[in-house]
């Protein structure tokens, strides 16, 4: 009997990589049976406590290729591990990925992010979690508040750092790799490769190793893309007709968290289940869109780039850019929600006739032309105008724009 588990994994694509023989029987239990390729170069060098600056298209397994030697390593150097994400659904969904591997060795995780009650995160703190997941802006407030001390963590990731820079936390990465032990081990994983992470890198790590499985614009091969050239007032139409054709879970982006709001009232007026999730709404509003996204509850999530990563979703049919996003990196980043975990998936750009320009800034990054269709047949569309909302004022009613 020994002997056929013992040949079971070693049959196992993660055995050779370095990973301890309980973690690669949760990984066999869990069906994880052929790593990725950021998982197979990143867990050996992250093993032997190498710094690591790990470049990896979005979709590819980063979590696994981190939180799989950070388990392993705090089980040996005895620290706390620290994981610093830019969003909150990041953060949740990094918790949940390590307690897949975690939970059945005891690994305690808590998440420090806004948008919640501090009080609980302080009473977490102090059973003395294993690994923090966090965003820069609460880390911050706790280390204002005292309430955590760095001065334990032997292993801090940095995920999604090319994002963090994006969304304006460099003060805050700064000012956390600072209060930091010297003697620690830094991994910063990303989807891009901008000049500010090698900076980071220069500043904050010793010699890291750069693992890089795919250059700057690369997609993954299976998520094909269409684009219309649309004008402004045929989007709502032109959405219409693609939600008729495809039938299956579809991720519509805007650039502006109004527009998304306007745009998930009109699908929902059309009898589709649609969901919204951008920063005006609140943490349990984001996560029952999204729990019921995944689950079907809602056919269509409407998102702004706040989605753009730190979404695993696997199965989502088709991702919608009803507006450009507001950079070409971002563009990556959106489509690699569908095409998941080896899945087809498709990618559809409404681009108006004056954003030629942007267009040609995405097909420079992904190094290909954006396949043109001609528009359908489309009838006339409007939105229905907003409702207006009254407030009273001590002399009168005054509408409120």
């Amino acid at each position: 009997m020994q002997d056929s588990v013992q040949h079971h994994i070693a049959n196992s694509g993660f055995y050779g990589l370095g990973i301890a023989p309980a973690l690669l029987g949760i990984l066999r239990r869990l069906k994880f049976t052929d790593p990725t390729p950021i998982q197979t170069q990143a867990i050996p060098i992250a093993i032997q406590g190498k710094d690591m600056v790990g470049i990896a298209q979005t979709g590819t397994g980063k979590t696994f290729a981190f939180g799989i030697p950070m388990i392993q390593r705090l089980e040996q150097i005895r620290k706390r591990g620290l994981v610093v994400v830019p969003t909150r659904e990041l953060a949740l969904q990094v918790d949940e990925e390590l307690r897949k591997i975690g939970h059945g060795i005891g690994l305690r995780t808590v998440v420090l992010i806004g948008g919640t009650s501090i009080g609980p995160q302080i009473h977490a703190l102090s059973k003395g979690p294993h690994v923090v997941i966090a965003t820069p802006g609460r880390l911050i407030d706790h280390l204002n508040q005292r309430t955590i001390r760095l001065d334990d963590v032997g292993i801090v990731v940095l995920d999604e750092a090319d994002r963090m820079l994006d969304m304006g936390f460099l003060p805050q990465i700064q000012k956390i790799l600072q209060r930091l032990p010297k003697d620690r081990q830094t991994m910063l994983f990303s989807a891009t490769m901008p000049s500010e992470i090698m900076k980071i890198a220069a500043a904050y790590m010793k010699l890291p190793v750069r693992v890089e499985i795919a250059p700057t614009g690369t997609l993954v091969e299976s998520v094909t893309q269409e684009l219309f050239i649309v004008s402004k007032d045929q989007k709502p139409a032109l959405l219409g007709k693609l939600l008729e054709s495809y039938q299956g879970s579809a991720l519509i982006f805007t650039r502006t968290k109004y527009g998304a709001t306007k745009l998930m009232r009109h699908i929902r007026n059309l009898g589709i289940g649609a969901a919204e999730l951008h920063s005006n709404r609140t943490l349990g509003q984001r996560r029952q869109a999204l729990e019921g996204f995944k689950l079907g509850r809602y056919r269509v999530l409407v998102a702004t780039d706040i989605a753009s990563r730190g979404i695993d979703v696997v199965g989502i049919e088709l991702v919608v850019n009803y507006d450009l996003p507001s950079t070409s990196d971002d563009y990556v980043h959106r489509i690699g929600r569908t095409a998941r975990a080896g899945a087809q998936g498709h990618a559809i750009t409404f681009a108006m006739p004056q954003e030629q320009h942007e267009v040609r800034a995405i097909e420079r990054l992904i190094r290909k032309p954006l396949p043109v269709s001609r528009l359908p047949e489309l009838p006339r569309v409007q939105f229905a105008a907003p409702r207006p909302q009254y407030r009273r004022s001590r002399r009168s009613f005054r509408y409120r724009s």
